[in-house]
């Protein structure tokens, strides 16, 4: 059985057409100064480079050019939205701090909502390849790009405010939100010419640990949607934004599990609505960098959903397994949180609830979150079951260091599952089937 939903795609470019609309053009060229080989030849962006650095100790220490900060995210996107790239101005968009122990924070942004016709996801399947007749990031027109975001040669930071698009080394770049959801929302999309599916690998996820860090705003977040947990674009990319306010999540207690050889600290999240885990610490950046990388291709490979957050500069990530998308698939989920229409995607399980209806801001409470969000987590006893699955990863990734996983498993409680027995628990907890090869379809 496959299981998918209807949902509307959120538009992230003014050039994101149908994908029946795409295919029709495709063979009549662009003229759209798009990112594909028929707009590229002779194009030139902005360059970032960022200096690699070695230890935690550097970042902490460094200095850094206000340019990347003000001058270059904050005034090139103001510079677009000057430009009326953006679909709506979200600094217009009512926004309030939900009264209660967390603080969640509720935005009304009805112009997120596009009335137009739902596009069908597969929810079942975290990894999916790549489709190059459906939108992806290539198809972008150049005018949504801010700027390319490489790491320096000669280890120094550096700015080139016209530099050549090299198609052959595949340049990540970092790119407007044309549906922001917040002030300076943007787009990093790792190797944009390599076409790569959205699915964390160890190279992507430290380059977005070195934008956090090089960024040194408490405030600016990045986040990451897995295939299954609200990504709707199969093309690999993280979203960023500015909120000045902390995220109920960041707020949460957690309790240590343990600490790595690498000095990465494991916790789990308490007193929360969604069961997560939370990475910090670490001798340098890429150890704290390949322990998250690990976990996440874990759920990716044993297909569990999952968001991650990357707050504090890149000092700390939380990292979400979720089956919100599943449970809507098999109408488990009540019409009431369906007809609120929120997607519970990375900002929403980290507290900022993006709503879509007048009725549901004016009605916001933090009962009201945590319902939703409830929805969103695993069961303690699945929770368990897949952190297992995650240590087990994490202790091959340490180097075969002995008794690492054994600790981790005797301390979380739990055995870790083969993938044969872990696909079986996923189909046993369910209580209810569909027969045959019907699809479970949710309209949205």
């Amino acid at each position: 059985m496959m299981l998918r939903i209807k949902r509307v795609p959120t538009v992230v470019s003014n050039h994101q057409k149908e994908e029946a609309e795409e295919t029709t053009r495709h063979s009549s060229g662009c003229g759209k100064n798009c990112l594909r080989s028929c707009c590229i030849p002779g194009a030139k962006l902005p360059l970032y480079a960022f200096k690699k650095v070695k230890n935690n100790i550097e970042i902490e220490n460094k200095e850094i050019p206000v340019a990347f900060l003000d001058s270059l995210v904050l005034g090139e996107w103001e510079d677009r939205m000057q430009r009326g790239l953006f679909r709506y101005d979200v600094t217009a968009c009512e926004t309030k701090v939900i009264p209660g122990k967390y603080g969640f924070v509720a935005q009304l942004n009805e112009g997120r909502h596009l009335k137009k016709r739902p596009t069908e996801f597969r929810v079942d399947k975290v990894l999916q390849p790549f489709d190059g007749n459906k939108f992806n990031f290539t198809k972008v027109g150049q005018e949504e790009v801010l700027f390319q975001f490489e790491a320096s040669e000669d280890g120094e930071v550096q700015f080139f405010p016209n530099a050549p698009i090299d198609v052959g080394n595949s340049p990540s770049v970092v790119a407007i939100n044309v549906s922001p959801i917040e002030y300076g929302h943007v787009l990093l999309i790792p190797r944009i010419f390599e076409c790569l599916p959205q699915r964390i690998d160890r190279d992507s996820f430290l380059l977005a640990l070195y934008m956090a860090a090089e960024a040194r705003n408490p405030y600016f977040r990045l986040g990451y949607n897995s295939l299954g947990a609200f990504a709707t674009i199969n093309h690999l990319h993280f979203q960023a934004y500015y909120l000045a306010l902390p995220f109920p999540i960041e707020k949460a207690p957690t309790k240590k599990i343990t600490t790595l050889n690498d000095g990465v600290i494991i916790s789990e999240l308490l007193e929360y609505p969604v069961r997560g885990l939370v990475f910090e610490g670490g001798n340098n950046l890429q150890d704290l960098s390949d322990t998250v990388s690990d976990a996440c291709i874990c759920l990716q490979d044993n297909n569990i959903p999952y968001n991650v957050l990357i707050s504090d500069s890149g000092k700390r990530i939380f990292l979400l397994p979720q089956c919100y998308a599943e449970k809507q698939a098999l109408g488990e989920v009540s019409t009431e949180l369906l007809d609120t229409q929120v997607n519970p995607a990375v900002w929403e399980i980290s507290g900022h609830m993006v709503l879509k209806r007048r009725k549901d801001y004016d009605e916001a409470s933090e009962d009201n979150a945590w319902r939703l969000l409830a929805e969103v987590s695993l069961s303690e006893e699945r929770f368990h079951e897949v952190n297992a699955l995650i240590f087990e990863a994490i202790a091959s990734g340490q180097g075969g260091i002995e008794n690492v996983s054994e600790t981790l498993l005797e301390e979380q409680g739990t055995k870790p599952q083969t993938l044969e027995k872990e696909n079986a628990i996923t189909k046993s907890s369910r209580h209810t089937t569909v027969a045959g090869t019907q699809e479970c379809l949710v309209l949205q």
